[in-house]
């Protein structure tokens, strides 16, 4: 049977979706290929006509998680994109979409952020540079809107905000579902949104 030439790519994609959602619910180390392709519809042994190994799909399952993250918060974006808009409500928006109970229940759509955070430090260098790089890019965008606020410290204050959503989801999760969690979400964005003034 012949395939339309964007066969190879859309099945590439369908399996970087599969294991994307694993990553983010297991772990890299966790995820086996012979999972990802069966979640995807294919056998095991197609894996390498898309893939030269797990490491590849991984740093790959990476870059999507975090376009993923990107596609979400496009409204936050778009607000950035507006010169004369005031960054304040859509950041707040961001950041209460964040650091909530929806992002904590649903680790297999969330940020790769606090999902992975404690993987990474035991994972390929090409994996952890993929999550560096997504790591800076959020930090970036929220220092551009702390800059158009007139932050003093606008990189000092995003790396520190940005910390802190990954920690409090990260924690909030640790310890499932509950009054101490939703406390945890709830006083973490309290503190952000005054000391970020938005």
């Amino acid at each position: 049977m012949r395939y339309g030439s964007d066969h190879k790519a859309e099945t590439r994609a369908r399996v970087v979706k599969s294991a994307a959602r694993e990553i983010r619910l297991k772990g890299p180390e966790k995820v086996s290929v012979a999972d990802v392709m069966g979640r995807a519809g294919l056998t095991h042994g197609g894996f390498y006509a898309h893939f030269a190994s797990k490491e590849a799909l991984i740093a790959e399952a990476i870059d999507s998680m975090f376009a993923d993250l990107a596609h979400r918060s496009f409204a936050f974006d778009k607000a950035m994109v507006d010169e004369l808009a005031d960054p304040r409500p859509a950041l707040r928006k961001f950041l209460g979409s964040y650091i909530s109970p929806a992002h904590r229940d649903e680790p297999e759509r969330g940020c790769p952020l606090p999902a992975l955070a404690t993987d990474m430090a035991r994972n390929s260098d090409v994996a952890r540079t993929r999550y560096a790089n997504g790591l800076e890019k959020l930090v970036a965008r929220i220092e551009a809107a702390l800059v158009r606020m007139g932050n003093a410290n606008p990189a000092e204050e995003a790396r520190a905000a940005v910390s802190q959503m990954v920690g409090a989801v990260a924690l909030a999760r640790a310890i499932g579902k509950g009054p101490q969690s939703d406390a945890i979400l709830r006083d973490t964005l309290s503190s952000l949104t005054k000391r970020l003034d938005i």
